[in-house]
């Protein structure tokens, strides 16, 4: 029940109720701001984890505590004492890249690095993977805090049990299948899980752009990527690479002759390729000769894509690689095919 004065308040009255209502609000306000300190809904969470942290801003940063003891894909234990400074990951010098991250070394052919990240891998030294297996003594020499093989075949007849004499070594399945999933554990292993969740945001916002550019000509239809090398003519599926960033990112349904296994490319097959769209690749130009023979022949002029003007050719060395800016890459290329 509210009393209500019968004389005008004096002035210590009025005091008392002044110093009344600041401490109320005062404590009012440090009630909210312990209530923004418990932990959110499950939505809000993901989004928050979602989002990398803002330091200028005040917000807490998440740092991987080590030393971190974790086992790799294989079933290996490794314990990385602390936040690595040199890493060596042959073939996944993109996702590296993606989280501002420079290898201590960098993959080659033999022939040739990966081309399209020499803006920023220039100089970085290169070591030869020609031959299989590179050189244990050079990649000693680099000394590495840890090592990261990207697939299982690289661990494969002793090789791992060599790596890990070096330094700690994770090894993936195959982290070209999810990259969203490789880059987490990139992200995880290196310190750097808020650089990792924004590449794959910044990816995802990207893909669907373009997907929604292209929805009118994607929606529905189907395509069919051919890589030309020394060795022939080859459909890629929709696993991997730039198969996949067409398949899973931009829309298009792969061509019937992909989806039921179809490997190699021959004259003979041509008349059953049903895409709507078809990309040509040639692995730097080493799928000359197999190139012409295909646009020579009467059975490829004859294709429906053909007739239609629906064919684009590469020889860019990001449609053959993983990682988010060769995947960023692709999709500028193909909304530029069907765009222009």
């Amino acid at each position: 029940m509210i009393k209500r004065w019968s004389k005008r308040p004096s002035r210590a009255h009025k005091t008392m109720a002044l110093l009344s209502t600041v401490l109320l609000v005062s404590g009012l306000l440090a009630a909210c701001g312990t209530e923004t300190a418990k932990p959110q809904d499950s939505k809000q969470q993901t989004a928050a984890e979602s989002t990398p942290t803002d330091s200028a801003k005040g917000t807490a940063q998440t740092e991987v505590a080590y030393p971190l003891t974790v086992k790799d894909e294989l079933g290996h234990e490794l314990t990385i004492p602390a936040k690595p400074g040199k890493v060596f990951a042959p073939v996944m010098e993109d996702s590296l890249l993606s989280l501002g991250i420079k290898p201590a070394m960098q993959w080659s052919n033999g022939v040739s690095p990966q081309e399209y990240l020499q803006d920023q891998l220039g100089s970085v030294p290169q070591i030869s993977f020609a031959g299989g297996t590179p050189s244990f003594e050079v990649i000693l020499e680099s000394q590495p805090d840890l090592i990261i093989l990207h697939n299982s075949y690289s661990a494969e007849n002793g090789a791992y049990e060599k790596y890990a004499k070096i330094a700690p070594t994770y090894v993936f399945k195959s982290a070209s299948t999810d990259l969203n999933s490789s880059v987490r554990t990139l992200g995880k292993l290196l310190g750097v899980e808020d650089k990792a969740e924004q590449a794959l945001k910044n990816y995802a916002d990207k893909a669907a752009d373009a997907k929604a550019k292209l929805a009118a000509k994607a929606e529905g239809k189907k395509a069919a990527i051919i890589r030309f090398n020394a060795k022939g003519m080859f459909f890629m599926n929709s696993d991997y690479f730039s198969g996949y960033v067409l398949a899973h990112d931009l829309g298009f349904e792969p061509s019937k002759l992909v989806k039921d296994g179809a490997f190699e490319v021959s004259m003979e097959i041509l008349p059953q390729l049903d895409a709507d769209y078809i990309f040509l690749v040639n692995d730097g130009n080493q799928g000359d000769a197999f190139l012409k023979e295909l646009k020579d022949s009467a059975v490829w002029k004859n294709v429906p894509a053909v007739k239609s003007g629906h064919v684009f050719e590469t020889s860019n060395d990001y449609w053959l690689s993983g990682g988010f800016i060769a995947q960023s890459k692709v999709i500028d290329d193909v909304v530029r095919f069907m765009q222009p």
